[in-house]
């Protein structure tokens, strides 16, 4: 812990030798410390201190403190919900895209659209419209992303190859996808198939099988559930077919990415997160391919996943100083500094045209550019209205695991998902 000031000086004679200093040194006695907090920490750690690290050498008047990590999105949320009761906010905090509304709900955000306005600096940002959209609630732009991305599938060539797929010809439906790994499944002892990963916090991957069918979660004006419609229930079909003819085990997100990254298993679906953490764990292992998240429509869509940097601060200088860090952090130096360590995609489009910051690298690493080819089809990482948001991420989870755990037929869970969320949506004033 470094000493302060006044342990090394006492607190006799503080304001004379304070006046002594130097300027510069006052002016560090001035520091602002900015506190801040992200959730996802087994995917984004490495990167936030890097970010921190080279903020701070930039931006001397300034001191960023993270708060512990919190594991996923829902538990930084329930985290800061808490704080906003005991006014004890980070200054600054990285939210899942589905919990934006929730947080102004209760009025927690800042609108950074006058921060933006005001700087001269935000059009050498490259920030996207498209992008920037999805941190857009209720008017006001509360977020801007700091890592996107999009569901996608990552295949183990060789396993693939053995079972007598084409990484040239990746499948393109679910029942390809589970033909392919029914085929792996049984080409060696000790080898599975498939593992479509419906735990991503948010109800995410269940979102992209609905989305993906051009179904909804809630009709038009909130007040009921769609999900158990005609893309719904195709979706479940979708989903029992990786289990039935994919032969998808009732596992774990951990120990089933661990099977994969080992070679155990031919077929992983997750978030782009994963990528950097695949390319890391899995070395020279096998080669590694990524593949479009199949898409059958008719107008399909796929919920863009990640995080957003939100500003929490009241205090004016405090805000100043927020503004410099998020637009660090989403900006061109953040945005590659965050590529290269995950799998997500900037807010920026600057680093991917610019031969110094990742036009080589997205050239040299093919992988990564799966997740951008499916902008075209991106929308809203969907959050549920009212105080049950979370109560109601909770329920679809526990349908799925029953589903999955073929506890449940994917029809009959399905319908108890739908009338259990259903029971927990606001009620409209008459």
């Amino acid at each position: 812990m470094t000493p302060t000031r006044r342990g090394l000086l006492g607190t006799t004679g503080l304001a004379a030798a304070a006046l002594a200093l130097p300027l510069y040194a006052r002016a560090q006695s001035r520091e602002i410390e900015l506190s801040v907090q992200y959730g996802n920490a087994a995917t984004v750690r490495g990167l936030m201190e890097e970010v921190a690290t080279v903020f701070m050498r930039q931006n001397p008047g300034i001191r960023v403190t993270y708060r512990a990590p919190e594991a996923d999105y829902e538990s930084i949320l329930q985290r800061n919900l808490r704080d906003a009761i005991t006014r004890n906010l980070p200054d600054v905090a990285f939210h899942g895209l589905n919990r934006q509304r929730t947080l102004l709900e209760r009025d927690i955000p800042v609108d950074l659209r006058p921060f933006m306005q005001a700087d001269p600096e935000t059009p050498s940002l490259g920030y996207s419209e498209s992008l920037l959209s999805l941190g857009q609630v209720g008017g006001k732009q509360i977020g801007i992303g700091f890592a996107l991305s999009t569901p996608v599938v990552y295949y183990n060539v060789d396993l693939l190859r053995r079972a007598g797929g084409d990484p040239d010809k990746l499948p393109t439906s679910w029942e390809e996808v589970a033909a392919l790994a029914r085929a792996i499944h049984g080409s060696q002892e000790g080898i599975s198939g498939l593992f479509f990963d419906w735990t991503i916090t948010g109800n995410w991957s269940w979102q992209s099988l609905v989305f993906s069918r051009g179904g909804s979660m809630l009709n038009a004006d909130e007040t009921q559930v769609a999900f158990a419609d005609a893309p719904g229930r195709a979706a479940a079909r979708d989903l029992g077919t990786m289990l039935t003819e994919g032969r998808m085990p009732d596992g774990r997100s951990n120990a089933m990415m661990g099977e994969f990254v080992a070679g155990r298993m031919g077929i992983v679906m997750n978030s782009t997160a994963q990528l950097g953490r695949f390319n890391r764990e899995i070395g020279g292992r096998f080669p590694l391919k990524t593949g479009r998240f199949p898409i059958p429509g008719p107008n399909p869509r796929l919920p863009a996943g990640g995080n957003v940097a939100m500003m929490f601060a009241r205090d004016a200088a405090k805000q100043q100083a927020a503004w410099k860090f998020i637009k660090f952090a989403t900006g061109p130096v953040g945005g590659t500094m965050m590529v290269n360590h995950t799998g997500y995609m900037p807010a920026t489009t600057i680093p991917a045209a610019r031969e110094d910051l990742l036009g080589r690298f997205y050239r040299e690493n093919p992988n990564h550019l799966t997740a951008i080819s499916q902008q075209n089809v991106i929308t809203g990482w969907y959050a549920f209205p009212g105080q049950n948001a979370l109560k109601i991420t909770d329920v679809i989870n526990d349908q799925m695991q029953a589903i999955v755990a073929q506890r449940s037929t994917p029809e009959a869970g399905l319908d108890r998902m739908a009338t259990e969320v259903q029971a927990l949506l606001p009620r409209r004033r008459s």
